[in-house]
């Protein structure tokens, strides 16, 4: 199985600390954000990855080279202007292979097990779905949270219990069908509809997760790790 981890983002509102430094280097508990995933698919035995870059994205491949060093295989998808995540996906999609792939958002901390992304794949297969997306409790920060859960598929529209999207989820290269990889578009557009079709799976996951979206949350990632 191959991952990829999405590391293009500008990272605006971690400013300061990223007008020099792309947020997947900031460091945490000793670690840049994007060595601990590497660490943990190696870990998982996921060892062909795809990181897509935009924003100082040459520090990042200065900085992670090919990936022996943490056990894996790194290629690069460089785009000279960011181009969301849909599109970045379906740019990087040759380099990505024909069966279902883990997806992970470079600026998030978990201990979720990546092993488990091996029966998400599955997963879609049995249900001749295009996605499956770990979902988490809504953090703080995002209290209305994305989606809700039902009989193990994604919903939008409903009144149930919402979840927040993780960041992290197997995708099939077939949800990425109609998407144009020269036109910025973020995942949303062919995630509604995917999950209007009933194609997309979901799984609930309530351990260690964090979305580090601000130089405070990295500091109480920071502070969690020291205990």
């Amino acid at each position: 199985m191959r991952a990829m981890i999405l590391a293009a983002g500008r990272g605006a509102r971690m400013r300061p600390l990223t007008d020099h430094t792309p947020k997947p280097l900031l460091k945490v508990g000793g670690k840049a954000l994007i060595e601990w995933h590497l660490l943990r698919l190696a870990q998982a035995e996921i060892t062909d990855i795809v990181i897509n870059h935009a924003w100082l994205g040459e520090q990042i491949e200065a900085y992670l080279g090919d990936g022996s060093r943490f056990g894996v295989h790194i290629q690069y998808s460089a785009e000279p202007t960011a181009l969301e995540t849909a599109a970045g996906i379906k740019k990087a999609l040759p380099l990505l292979g024909e069966h279902p792939f883990l997806v992970i958002s470079a600026d998030v901390w978990t201990d979720w097990d990546y092993r488990v992304a091996a029966y998400f794949a599955q997963s879609l297969q049995q249900q001749q779905a295009l996605a499956h997306l770990l979902l988490v409790p809504n953090p703080l920060h995002h209290r209305e949270g994305d989606f809700s859960l039902a009989h193990g598929y994604v919903q939008s529209n409903t009144s149930a219990t919402r979840y927040t999207y993780s960041g992290i989820g197997v995708f099939s290269p077939r949800f990425f069908d109609q998407v144009n990889a020269k036109e910025p578009t973020p995942l949303r557009e062919p995630l509604q509809h995917a999950i209007q079709q009933q194609k997309v799976l979901g799984s609930l996951y309530q351990g260690q997760w964090h979305d580090v979206g601000t130089p405070e949350r990295l500091q109480q990632i920071e502070q969690n790790l020291a205990h």
